[in-house]
């Protein structure tokens, strides 16, 4: 029970892999992988109050991996579903399209649990270089392939990080003699002002920053965004972050706040991903490029978080990436319902969608809204309690430059509403919306003001979660 979602992920790869083996009909293909997804994210759900330890104590299950690895099974599933269609694959690579996808979950699943500088670094290019090729995996628009530009900068920027992840886990071995990721930070903490800790630290914490688009680890991000397809981009979006969240907080929580120099590169990496990416999605036309830029500056609040070195700051961000997740999965699956041959979407093409799909206007709306941060919706209140607790801390210049960066999204994401609703349809046609989009778009915008409107039990449960580590 213990290694069961890895299981079952394994399982189900192994499937779609013997499936793509032979003439398999891709209707067919499509619903038995929503089923497999439905299946894994059961078996998260069954293992959830697992705990031990795995393969001579380099893989530890608790609670805190656990309720990451539902949290990632569950958003998997969104993709799964919203990109049921995948209307810009290569209908010749579906069934492998599906088989990467899997064992990208796979390893971002053994990311959360691996407690061990090598089971880290496996996990993460087992997790990687599934989506480099998914990227990749777009049809051809004419004589333009940009998808495959998208794919090699996506590998060039994670082989680089991957590099300076691995050069940082062979200083931290050097120092301490050890690969366990508790023994190594433990060891660690006498030698902070030895400049070779420092930049273990901070080159291992380089491998995250990539997954998690922090500045300055973020140049893939809108390229990959607009050149991938909106399936892929939907899961690159939302999946890897948490697992990034997850086994950055294992790591920064063992540093304690003690290493002044590791924390001072931290904050001025969680300002810069703000301004960077809240400025620069204020040009945009490409709704996923927009996307992408807002999510460095989304890195940088939940990094922010996490710089308190408390157990409510680690809640706090567990809280917010949770619900940052969702509000993503909720704009991807209107890009997705609302292209016919899964091209781009342009902020233009959104002209009059409250008129040709009201439901899916409703949705974007709320979507944006959260994301804003303006109340009742999870990402007012997310970025309300990581700024409160910032203060409490002390940071209150980092509390200043937060809130202004805030004014600063509002502009953007309320420019896309007001074309949403604010304009004629011009030459679009009605978007009709089957069952699956419109169960999928209650669910996720119900979600997205439950967790605002009574954020407690969230919080609460996170708590306990983050404690499990502690």
């Amino acid at each position: 029970m213990q290694f069961l979602p890895e299981l079952t992920l394994l399982g189900a790869g192994l499937v779609i892999f013997l499936l793509s083996l032979g003439k398999t009909d891709i209707d067919k293909m499509k619903t038995f992988a929503i089923i497999l997804g439905t299946i894994t994210f059961g078996a998260t759900l069954l293992s959830w109050d697992q705990e031990g330890t795995l393969f001579f104590g380099s893989y530890q299950v608790d609670l805190y991996s656990q309720v990451f690895k539902i949290l990632i099974a569950g958003a998997m599933l969104v993709v799964l579903i919203l990109g049921r269609q995948l209307k810009d694959i290569k209908k010749s690579v579906h069934p492998e399209y599906y088989l990467f996808l899997f064992i990208s979950v796979l390893g971002l699943m053994m990311l959360v649990s691996s407690i061990e500088l090598l089971a880290i670094f496996v996990a993460l290019e087992l997790s990687s270089f599934a989506v480099y090729i998914m990227v990749a995996m777009r049809n051809d628009s004419g004589s333009s392939r940009f998808q495959m530009e998208a794919g090699i900068k996506y590998l060039l920027f994670g082989v680089t990080a991957t590099g300076f992840m691995l050069f940082g886990m062979s200083y931290m071995f050097g120092l301490t003699g050890s690969t366990q990721l508790s023994v190594v930070m433990s060891k660690l903490s006498y030698m902070y002002a030895q400049p070779a800790a420092i930049v273990a630290i901070l080159m291992v914490l380089a491998g995250f920053f990539y997954k998690l688009a922090i500045f300055p680890f973020h140049f893939w991000v809108p390229d990959v965004y607009e050149g991938a397809a909106n399936e892929t981009t939907a899961f690159i979006a939302s999946v890897p972050k948490l697992a990034a969240v997850a086994l950055l907080i294992r790591i920064i929580s063992m540093v304690n706040g003690e290493g002044q120099v590791i924390v001072n590169v931290l904050m001025a990496c969680a300002i810069l991903s703000m301004f960077y990416g809240n400025l620069s999605a204020l040009i945009q036309t490409d709704l996923k490029r927009l996307l992408g830029f807002s999510g460095i500056a989304h890195a940088g609040f939940v990094l922010l978080g996490i710089l308190t070195f408390q157990l409510s700051g680690y809640a706090n961000a567990i809280y917010y990436i949770s619900g940052y997740v969702v509000m993503n999965l909720a704009c991807f699956l209107v890009i997705c319902s609302i292209t016919s041959h899964g091209e781009n979407v342009q902020i233009n093409d959104l002209s009059g969608l409250h008129k040709r799909s009201p439901l899916l206007a409703l949705t974007l709306a709320v979507a944006l809204f959260a994301l804003a941060g303006i109340p009742p919706f999870v990402g007012f209140m997310g970025k309300f309690m990581i700024l409160t607790g910032a203060l409490k801390q002390g940071f209150l210049i980092m509390v200043i430059l937060a809130a202004l960066n805030t004014a600063i999204a509002i502009f953007y994401y309320l420019s896309v509403i007001r074309v949403t609703y604010c304009s004629d349809p011009n030459n679009h046609g009605r978007i009709n919306s089957n069952l699956f989009t419109k169960t999928a778009s209650i669910v996720l915008m119900l979600i997205i003001i439950i967790m605002g409107v009574i954020p407690q039990p969230f919080l609460n449960f996170a708590t306990s979660t983050v404690q499990a580590i502690m």
